[in-house]
């Protein structure tokens, strides 16, 4: 039965959480009409998960979806003689688990404290059953993440060490503010550790602080207090990163 049709008004559902939550205007549950909201919480629930927890199990049984509203969230793929491949790092609005496979074909990992809303796959079901545009958004998702392995595909195949680190740190650049005049210096998200960095980007840890110490030396970046990065000059990082850059 359509989720619309089994939702009752009286059964209680706390909406407040989908009223205040500052990520939803940047991610698929925006699809939901505000007058609606109860639906989109009656069919989630919001969990908070500490450093290293795990949010998909590679191989186990695909019965729930994540829709990640805060921290950072690790994906890999593992051999069998346990090593690990980072396939990409999973930040506020992106959306885990979508597959037509009985089992999850990747893994999942806090990198610090997370918060996800999780949809269990019958009652997300329903909502595409329900919702015409909350499908639309989802396919949305899926497209942009068919365009992000593609960039990862070009980044391990042909970038050099310095355009990977470069294009990694443009990728994690937070977005301006409207009220945030435009600037080439602009904070970037690193929460995750540098073995997690190199392995993403397919070098070694020491060749990743080999090349972050040489772009401080050259004034495109530096650290910041908390041991986070700024970058100084954008279009210097960028012209690095298309392989412009031939100093």
């Amino acid at each position: 039965m359509p989720l619309r049709s089994r939702f009752s008004p009286e059964a209680g559902v706390d909406i407040h959480r989908c009223l205040v939550c500052d990520t939803r205007a940047q991610s698929i549950c925006n699809a939901i009409d505000d007058k609606e909201l109860a639906i989109l919480a009656q069919a989630s629930k919001r969990l908070s998960l500490p450093p290293g927890s795990v949010v998909i199990e590679e191989g186990s049984p695909a019965v729930a979806f994540f829709n990640v509203t805060a921290g950072t969230v690790k994906l890999f793929k593992s051999l069998p003689d346990g090593r690990r491949q980072v396939t990409g790092f999973a930040d506020v609005g992106h959306f885990l688990g979508l597959t037509n496979s009985e089992t999850y074909s990747f893994g999942a990992e806090t990198v610090d404290t997370v918060r996800v809303c999780r949809f269990m796959r019958p009652q997300l079901e329903a909502l595409l059953a329900d919702y015409p545009l909350f499908e639309r958004r989802l396919l949305a998702e899926v497209t942009d993440e068919l365009t992000e392995a593609q960039e990862q595909m070009l980044l391990l195949g042909r970038k050099t060490a310095r355009e990977r680190v470069a294009s990694f740190l443009l990728g994690r650049m937070l977005p301006q503010t409207p009220r945030q005049p435009e600037t080439e210096d602009r904070m970037v998200s690193l929460p995750m550790t540098r073995v997690d960095i190199a392995d993403y980007l397919g070098l070694t840890i020491e060749t990743v602080s080999r090349t972050i110490s040489a772009l401080r030396r050259e004034q495109i970046i530096t650290g910041t207090d908390n041991h986070g990065i700024r970058i100084l000059s954008v279009s210097r990082l960028q012209e690095l990163a298309s392989g412009q850059d031939n100093r």
